[in-house]
C-alpha cells in the first residue's frame, strides 16, 4: 500500500491510498472455473478478496470545540413552490451522540459529513467548516461471525465519531491479533458519549473489493481509494485566488492566506493523522 496526502492551494486535503502488489495465487484443475475467484493464467487462480482501512481524524477546526453534521441531499415534493419538480436541498443533521453518529455512505442522498465550529462564524454568519467527501468504498461480504470481522468491528460502519480520549488510538483496539473480538470502536461507542461541541475524533472506514482479472497478473496495476476534506465556509473566497508563497517547509505544510481572505494556516501532522485547522497570527 502507498499512502499519499495531497495539500492543495484551494484548501483541499486529500488522502489517496494506492493498492498494488502480487496476488495471492493457487493452482486450479484444468478445464474448471473457480466460483470464488478468477483464472489469471492457465491453472492459476486468484481468489476474490477485500481490503479495509480506517483513518482516525482528530479535528481542531478553529479551536477544539467542534460538531459533526451529517449532510443528506433530499428532493422537495412537487408543489406550487416546486411546480417543475427539480428543487432539492441539503439537510444537515447535527450528530449529538456516538451511536447516532454510526453511519454508512448513502448514494441515494449523496451523503457527506461536515465538521464545524459553532462558536466561530464566517463573513456570512455561518459556522466555519470543512466537509468530508468519501471516495470509492465497500461493505464487507464476510459473515459477522467470521473471526476477522469479530476482531475488526470497525468495518460495521463507514463513519464513527467519538470524543477525544488519549487512549483511543486504533479502530480495532490496541491488540487486534490477540483479540477475542469486540474491542476498539464498537466497545468505545457503546458508551454513547456526547459528541456535540467538543473535541471530536472522526473515524472513517473505507474498503476495496478486488475481483481479480488476468490483467492483475503477475503484478497488479494500482487501484485507488481515499477521501477529500474540502473547506465549506472556512474561507471568505477561493483561497487559491490570492495565495502567497511559503518557503518554510519542515515536515509540516503551512498554507498562508492573504489578510483580505482570512488569516489562517492549515497544519497537518502526519504522525498522528491529526488535522488541526486554526487561525494564524
Amino acid at each position: 500500500y502507498g499512502f499519499f496526502w495531497y495539500l492543495y492551494q484551494d484548501g483541499n486535503i486529500q488522502l489517496e491510498v494506492k493498492l498494488t502488489g502480487i496476488l495471492s495465487l493457487g493452482s486450479y484443475p484444468a478445464g474448471q472455473k473457480p466460483a470464488h475467484g478468477m483464472l489469471v493464467a492457465p491453472n492459476l487462480y486468484a481468489p476474490n478478496h477485500q481490503h479495509f482501512f480506517n483513518v482516525r481524524l482528530d479535528f481542531d477546526l478553529d479551536g477544539m470545540a467542534n460538531t459533526v453534521q451529517q449532510i443528506d441531499v433530499v428532493a422537495d415534493p412537487v408543489s406550487p413552490e416546486n411546480p417543475f419538480g427539480n428543487a432539492f436541498r441539503a439537510r444537515s443533521t447535527p450528530l449529538t451522540s456516538e451511536k447516532m453518529a454510526r453511519a454508512h455512505l448513502n448514494l441515494e442522498t449523496g451523503r457527506t459529513w461536515k465538521v464545524i465550529n459553532p462558536s466561530v462564524k464566517n463573513h456570512v454568519g455561518e459556522p466555519v467548516g470543512y466537509r468530508f467527501l468519501p471516495g470509492d468504498n465497500a461493505l464487507p461480504f464476510a459473515s459477522a461471525d467470521a473471526w476477522w470481522r469479530k476482531r475488526a468491528r470497525f468495518v460495521d460502519y463507514h463513519v464513527w465519531v467519538t470524543p477525544f480520549h488519549e487512549s483511543e488510538n486504533y479502530a480495532a483496539g490496541d491488540y487486534p491479533n490477540q483479540s477475542i473480538g469486540g474491542d476498539g470502536l464498537i466497545r468505545w461507542t457503546e458508551q454513547d458519549r456526547p459528541i456535540e461541541n467538543t473535541d471530536v475524533v472522526f473515524w472513517y472506514t473505507f474498503g476495496h473489493t478486488h475481483l481479480p482479472r488476468p490483467e492483475d497478473y503477475p503484478v497488479m496495476p494500482t487501484a485507488y481509494i481515499g477521501f477529500l476534506l474540502k473547506p465549506a465556509g472556512f474561507f471568505n473566497i477561493n483561497p487559491a485566488n490570492g495565495i502567497t508563497r511559503n518557503d518554510n517547509f519542515v515536515g509540516v505544510q503551512e498554507l498562508f492566506v492573504d489578510k483580505h481572505l482570512r488569516d489562517v494556516s492549515l497544519r497537518y501532522d502526519f504522525d498522528s493523522v491529526r488535522v488541526g485547522i486554526q487561525p494564524f497570527n
